[in-house]
């Protein structure tokens, strides 16, 4: 099996290969995937080894590989980072995986010496869900989005949770088959996810609580809000904006 790994900035998955076609998520730097397919105008056909989720990616937004590339937990600290590759400078956004620093890569020399985040050493409580999640405020939404450049819903929740080592699946109605279910909104935690439903009872939207009050989510921007009982409650318009299906706790 082959594999690949993100070498610019921040690669986007198509649901189809093409340009135009939907995005479905995005390789951030450093992050990898298996090569299951490829066709003659470039495109690969990845499943993402940190969370399984596939898509067409362009194949030289990535290097190739016959071995894996282990993750050392280890991402860019700062809202904007800058690395040098080659002796090119290049700006990664915040929680860019630093992984590719322990790997020798065939002409490829990477030179970073930025803030760091340890995942591994970052415990996952309220001060740092709170710290984590705030670099992410006003970022706007973006369908398929992972980064402080745009981000969607669940692609906030993942991100944040692997700042802190705990690996999430990627879109919103896999991540509520995650963890265990709070019977209460007056019992949840700060760190429990809300998941909440359209219409047809579909999960479709997923946000961080902070308190048994207050959630932060991507929906226009990443933002706080109030919750209750029902749902999200817009602080700006006063207007419910989603209706609460759910509230799993992962830790």
């Amino acid at each position: 099996m082959k594999y690949a790994v993100c070498i610019v900035p921040v690669a986007p998955v198509r649901l189809v290969a093409g340009h135009r076609e939907e995005m479905t998520s995005q390789y951030i730097f450093g992050e990898t995937g298996r090569i299951k397919d490829s066709n003659d105008e470039g495109w690969i056909w990845l499943e993402s080894t940190d969370d399984q989720y596939s898509g067409w990616c362009r194949g030289n937004q990535f290097m190739l590989s016959e071995n894996a590339f282990p993750q050392n937990k280890k991402f860019t600290g700062e809202w904007v980072n800058d690395i040098f590759i080659n002796g090119k400078k290049i700006h990664l956004p915040f929680a860019s995986s630093l992984s590719l620093l322990d790997h020798s890569l065939p002409g490829l020399e990477i030179r970073y010496q930025g803030k760091i985040i340890d995942a591994a050493a970052t415990p996952f409580h309220e001060k740092n869900i709170l710290k984590l999640s705030s670099f992410f405020l006003g970022t706007g939404y973006l369908w398929g989005g992972k980064t402080v450049f745009g981000i969607d819903c669940s692609g906030f929740v993942q991100s944040v949770y692997r700042l802190m080592d705990i690996r999430l699946m990627r879109d919103a109605n896999q991540q509520v088959t995650q963890g265990d279910t709070v019977g209460f909104l007056e019992e949840s935690q700060c760190g429990d996810l809300a998941f909440f439903d359209d219409e047809t009872g579909a999960v479709v939207h997923v946000g961080i609580l902070l308190s048994t009050n207050e959630i932060i989510h991507s929906s226009g921007n990443v933002r706080i809000d109030k919750i209750d009982n029902e749902g999200i409650v817009n602080v700006d318009t006063g207007l419910r904006t989603h209706r609460l299906r759910t509230i799993k706790r992962i830790c």
